[in-house]
């Protein structure tokens, strides 16, 4: 297997929350030599310099200064999300019934709820704990099964194959404990508690999800597909996380934007409609002596490319798509168009894109919806109308996109590098 796809997996493994996505993506900044910056300081940055900023420890725009000033030669950036659907557990969730213990959940973004049951399922999040220097806040991350959502029998529920809906209050707490005789509440607390070295009176509030604790692996005769938890859209974060690791010294400003929040509309203090992006670009403009006006001028030569993941054709929902736009799994990047506006591709920005592939001798695809089947959104259209900067909507195609387990092509992920490292040199002439 490719170098990059084993490093892919690894990721992904690693990764069960955003808050993981990105400590990882923080540390392996920083093993490359970038550097750490806080919003509440100053900023002294030089060209060549390599920097990094995150935002509620699940967010980070990371960024290259350019040899020239980003009013000349402008930003190139590519930006994607560190949240995936999943499970989240409400605070002060605990059931005792019967038997058994076990925990409230909320769904969390678009989750395909049915292939959550009958899944070991882990923990993992973040955990605010109170010190006596004030509030710290501790990862956690509970890497054996602890907890499961069980299907009721066909025998209890003939009609489960023809369209059952579940509803998330009643049919989805996760059962932790078996006991009779002996369940009490308590449980689930106190297993939080112990994973972070703390009395249970010291846990303030969490922010936890439960996933899939079958780790990411390939599968088909020749080991054509990667199955995996979080593809979408983790893929695309380490596709541009191993760009900016090898990003050289450039006339232009090399950037990448790893939001938080995607799955549930972006509307958040880390997401992408949040001032997050145009308050750092802009301070790159202000601590290299630009201005207002220079920032402005700044966003008229710059380039984003929005990555996140895409429908690849399904043989066995052929129906679905648009034949004549229907990309297919290890056959190259996919651009994303919608008549609405879902997506940020113009057809000027796609033929930039596809100039780009042309260059690295990588083949690219289109895919465009049915019309009448629609589609999701990105971060492209936010961030472009934000920044006023010109942006393609691109991805991997994948199928089962929001299952607990979701299935892409172990060769596309290489080439996705390949294009967004030739994006982030001077080589390419946009």
């Amino acid at each position: 297997m490719p170098l990059e796809y084993e490093e892919l997996v690894a990721f992904i493994n690693n990764s069960p929350t955003a808050f993981h996505a990105a400590t990882n993506i923080r540390q392996q900044l920083a093993q490359s030599g970038f550097s750490e910056l806080s919003e509440k300081n100053s900023w002294t940055l030089v060209p060549g310099g390599r920097y990094f900023v995150t935002r509620n420890s699940s967010a980070i725009i990371a960024f290259v200064c350019g040899q020239q000033s980003p009013w000349e030669s402008g930003f190139r950036i590519l930006g994607a999300h560190t949240d995936s659907p999943a499970l989240r557990v409400k605070p002060q969730a605990e059931l005792v019934r019967e038997a058994y213990v076990s925990v409230r959940v909320e769904l969390y973004g678009g989750t395909i709820v049915s292939t959550w049951l009958d899944r070991e399922l882990s923990l993992a999040g973040r955990v605010l704990i109170r010190t006596k220097q004030g509030l710290q806040s501790s990862l956690v991350n509970i890497k054996r099964p602890i907890a499961i959502i069980p299907n009721v029998a066909i025998h209890m529920n003939r009609e489960v194959n023809k369209g059952f809906e579940y509803n998330p209050h009643s049919h989805l707490p996760a059962i932790l404990v078996a006991a009779p005789g002996n369940a009490k509440s308590g449980a689930f607390m106190e297993l939080i508690a112990s994973e972070c070295g703390v009395s249970v009176s010291d846990v303030v509030d969490t922010d936890l999800f439960f996933y899939d604790a079958t780790p990411a692996r390939t599968a088909g005769i020749n080991s054509d597909f990667i199955v995996a938890p979080r593809l979408d859209n983790l893929a695309m974060c380490h596709s541009i996380l191993k760009a900016l690791e090898n990003a050289p010294n450039s006339n232009h400003t090399s950037a990448g934007f790893f939001f938080d929040n995607e799955e549930t509309g972006s509307h958040t203090f880390q997401g992408a409609d949040s001032s997050f992006a145009r308050h750092v670009l802009e301070r790159i403009v202000l601590a290299q002596k630009g201005s207002r006006e220079e920032f402005l001028r700044a966003a008229a030569r710059s380039f984003l490319i929005s990555a996140d993941m895409a429908h690849a054709l399904h043989p066995n929902f052929a129906d679905k798509h648009d034949d004549k736009y229907a990309p297919l799994l290890n056959a190259g990047p996919v651009i994303k168009q919608n008549g609405n506006n879902r997506y940020a591709t113009t057809a000027e920005t796609s033929a930039i894109f596809e100039s780009l592939c042309q260059q690295c001798e990588v083949k690219v695809q289109k895919v465009i919806n049915r019309a009448d089947v629609g589609c999701g959104s990105t971060i492209g259209p936010i961030s472009s109308s934000d920044l006023s900067i010109p942006t393609v909507d691109v991805g991997n195609p994948m199928w089962a996109m929001h299952s607990v387990r979701e299935t892409a092509g172990t060769s596309d992920h290489g080439n996705i590098i390949k294009v967004f490292r030739c994006f982030l040199t001077d080589a390419f002439k946009i």
